[in-house]
């Protein structure tokens, strides 16, 4: 397959991960720049050699290219599962690549977190004036719903009015590949989502208006509200760095930590798989390690002198 045939094939596969297989928008948008960042080397090499270069032999070069340029293994691991879709999608037509593109081994990274007196410090200790915001009293909400919740940045940005249920205290999500989840939260989240309804935002035209909104009454996006959490580090002890996703881990290692079954966890981050779940579970195995070297008799007791 020749450039131009690729690029045909390309176009109509973008159409085909949006409506037939919903992907979420991220994997689109991703995928969308994968392609864009192959056709251009594909472009400046045939152009450099004067000669048509053929599918297979730009793939093999551009890995090649990625590789002496040290790119991050995870972004080549999604770029190599961004061509097998496309591999397996060209199965349709009777095309067959042979590709035979394997993913680069990535160190596992345990997902870092604040602590319960950190997350209760930012909340509850460092008040609404304090915030070096115009909008404090949505930016408080914001942190209270991702930690209550332990929804992802994107799924925050796109609850409407009518997805919330303050009396039963449920949220409607719409997560990855468009699927529908509802998400719980307590007592003090409705509390903060009320007060903002009341005194901050403006008064909504119908339902249907996004839940939260900027100054200028738009939707949040997820640059605004990954600011609006970096904010936050300011008021920690090192200047702690705070993300959206930081918070989902804090959710998730501290429903672990109490006990929470895995599967419950499991479902409530909207995960499609229990593997990605029990990323967590590394943390919560080395507290308990850590507290059986301080708590167990065996290592407290003090040598006895022979």
């Amino acid at each position: 397959m020749y450039f131009q045939d690729f690029k045909k094939y390309r176009n109509d596969f973008l159409s085909y991960i949006n409506i037939e297989k919903n992907l979420s928008l991220n994997t689109q948008k991703s995928y969308k720049g994968d392609f864009k960042l192959f056709c251009d080397f594909w472009t400046r090499v045939e152009q450099e050699e004067s000669e048509k270069i053929e599918l297979r032999r730009a793939l093999e070069r551009y890995f090649v290219f990625l590789f002496h340029k040290k790119i991050d293994k995870s972004s080549v691991a999604r770029k190599i599962s961004c061509f097998r879709s496309f591999e397996n999608y060209l199965k349709i037509f009777d095309i067959r690549l042979n590709l035979k593109l394997k993913r680069p081994r990535i160190d596992k990274k345990l997902p870092t977190y604040l602590t319960v007196d950190e997350v209760f410090y930012l909340l509850d200790t460092v008040k609404d004036e304090d915030l070096p915001s115009i909008r404090p009293i949505r930016d408080k909400t914001i942190f209270e719903l991702l930690y209550a919740t332990g929804i992802r940045c994107s799924e925050l940005c796109n609850i409407k009015i009518q997805d919330v249920n303050l009396e039963e205290k449920i949220i409607r999500i719409t997560g990855k590949g468009r699927k529908e989840r509802f998400a719980l939260f307590g007592k003090k989240a409705k509390e903060r989502i009320i007060e903002y309804l009341e005194k901050e935002r403006p008064k909504p035209v119908s339902d249907k208006d996004f839940l939260l909104v900027s100054h200028v009454n738009e939707p949040l996006n997820q640059r605004t509200v990954q600011r609006v959490m970096k904010m936050f580090r300011s008021f920690l002890q090192g200047n702690k760095n705070i993300t959206p996703h930081k918070i989902r881990h804090s959710f998730a290692t501290h429903l672990l930590n109490q006990g929470t079954d895995l599967r419950v966890v499991q479902e409530l981050l909207g995960h499609a798989t229990l593997a990605s779940t029990e990323k967590y579970t590394h943390i919560t195995s080395a507290q308990l390690a850590d507290m059986c070297d301080t708590i167990h008799p065996l290592n407290t007791m003090e040598k006895e002198e022979l």
